[in-house]
C-alpha cells in the first residue's frame, strides 16, 4: 500500500522502519529550534514536520516507542495517537515525561512510532437486553485465575 506524504519542512524526516518486518514506522521530531526540553512530569506537542494521506478505511495509530519509553521515561501522553484518515495536518506527537529529570528533544530524534491500521465504521443499535454470555457483567480481572 502506498501513503501520500507530504514534508512541511526542510529538515523533516520520511518515517522509517527499523526492521522489514517492522508494524511501525518511526516518527522524527521536527523543531525548528534544534531542541525543546520536556520538563519531569510535563507534556510537550512535538512536531514531526510531515503530514499524511491516510487512505479511507485506514487509520495511523501512533504508539510509543519501547526504547525511548524504558530508557528516557518519554511515552504520547494520550497513550495512543489517532491519526484519521481525513486529517491533512502535521503529525504531531503530544510526549509526556513520565521520569524525574528534564529530557531533551532534538531535531531528528525518534519520538514515536505510527502504525496504518484498517478500521470498521459501525453502526450503533440500541437495544433494550443485549445477548448473554457465560461471562456476562465480569469486568477487570474477572477471568483471572
Amino acid at each position: 500500500m502506498k501513503v501520500n506524504i507530504k514534508k512541511l519542512y526542510d529538515g523533516a524526516v520520511i518515517p522509517t522502519r527499523g526492521s522489514d518486518e517492522a508494524a511501525g514506522y518511526d516518527l522524527y521530531a521536527y523543531i525548528p529550534k534544534q531542541s525543546q526540553t520536556i520538563p519531569a512530569g510535563e507534556t510537550k506537542v512535538i512536531g514531526t514536520g510531515i503530514a499524511l494521506e491516510i487512505p479511507k478505511g485506514y487509520v495511523g495509530l501512533v504508539y510509543a516507542r519501547s526504547g525511548l519509553a524504558t530508557k528516557r521515561a518519554l511515552r504520547p501522553a494520550n497513550c495512543v495517537g489517532v491519526i484519521d484518515s481525513d486529517y491533512r495536518g502535521e503529525i504531531g506527537v503530544a510526549l509526556h515525561n513520565d521520569g524525574k529529570e528534564a529530557q531533551a528533544i532534538h531535531i531528528q530524534d525518534r519520538i514515536a512510532q505510527i502504525v496504518i491500521a484498517p478500521y470498521l465504521s459501525v453502526e450503533f443499535n440500541e437495544v433494550d437486553e443485549l445477548e448473554d454470555t457465560d461471562r456476562g457483567e465480569g469486568g477487570f480481572g474477572s477471568t483471572g485465575k
